[in-house]
């Protein structure tokens, strides 16, 4: 009984890391999981170091690497360590080993280590050969799930990737209409440039907000530079509804509207899942910059 209970205890734990495969490929809006409360666990730990670092960024934007390697990492541990358990019970009895590998006696989890990351890495030396009919389906499942999970890891890096690239154009973009966000709204600039402005930067952050519902992990991903930074921003966005709000024009107020709207909807979105502010707008946008490392008085003016 308790062989069986080690080998489900071990196919429960491949089974989670599936799950959480799963989740951060075909299903990314899903709230918590093991790569989420990882990359959490990582951003929070480093927090004193990130909001001290001031000038260096390359501090920062390390905290997202470093958060996704442990994320790949716990992946390959987990699955090794789960295999390991499966086969553990049954080690030796259940295998046969080729000429010249001897099973260490007394002790199965070396082999049994040995055969996990032998199998998960693909290599297949064909030393210790399982006999055991359900082992026979067993193993050749571990170098699918190897495979699977070197896929899972490439796949994820490549869509998070286009992700933080929208993020930090939009960041750029801030950071030119910087110093001359009275400018950009005042009556005597083009009304249907000033208009188009407006719109474009609302569509923007709405889809900046999706790419936070549809992959919540890259939030924990902080760009160093404050000029491709969106936390060092977005009070940009806050200086252009706040100057059209003041205009004549009903089109650009219209236009003032949906970019307060977008901005709003954005904020709300940070304080709920990753800031808990509770606070208004201009709240959420400073501690958005200081939890990412740019307070205001160490932005770009």
């Amino acid at each position: 009984m308790g062989a069986w209970l080690t080998t489900a205890a071990g196919a429960a734990l491949v089974l989670l890391v599936l799950r959480d495969v799963f989740d951060r490929l075909w299903h990314p809006s899903a709230r918590g999981g093991l790569s989420q409360w990882l990359m959490a666990g990582v951003w929070r730990l480093t927090a004193p170091v990130r909001r001290r670092s001031g000038r260096r960024p390359r501090t920062i934007e390390l905290t997202g690497s470093a958060a996704m390697f442990s994320v790949v990492g716990s992946w390959v541990v987990l699955v090794v360590a789960g295999w390991t358990l499966v086969y553990l019970p049954h080690m030796p009895e259940g295998f046969t080993f080729g000429s010249g590998a001897q099973p260490i006696p007394g002790n199965g989890l070396p082999d049994a280590l040995y055969l996990s990351l032998v199998t998960l890495s693909t290599l297949g030396f064909g030393d210790v050969v399982p006999d055991a009919g359900w082992l026979r389906v067993a193993v050749p499942l571990e170098a699918l799930a190897g495979f699977a999970l070197l896929t899972a890891a490439v796949t994820w890096v490549l869509q998070v990737y286009p992700v933080l690239s929208r993020r930090r154009v939009l960041a750029a973009r801030l950071s030119l209409l910087r110093g001359s966000v009275t400018r950009a709204c005042a009556e005597p600039v083009d009304r249907d440039a000033r208009i188009r402005l407006l719109e474009d930067l609302a569509v923007e952050l709405v889809r900046v907000r999706v790419d936070l519902v549809q992959h919540a992990e890259t939030y924990y991903v902080a760009d160093g530079r404050p000029e491709v930074s969106l936390a060092a921003g977005l009070d940009v966005v806050a200086h252009l509804a706040d100057e059209g709000s003041r205009s004549q024009d009903l089109a650009t107020r219209t236009a003032v509207g949906l970019l307060g709207s977008a901005l709003a909807d954005l904020c709300a979105l940070l304080d709920q899942d990753f800031l808990h502010t509770g606070g208004p707008v201009d709240a959420v946008l400073r501690a958005y910059a200081v939890d990412h490392g740019h307070p205001p008085d160490q932005r770009v003016p």
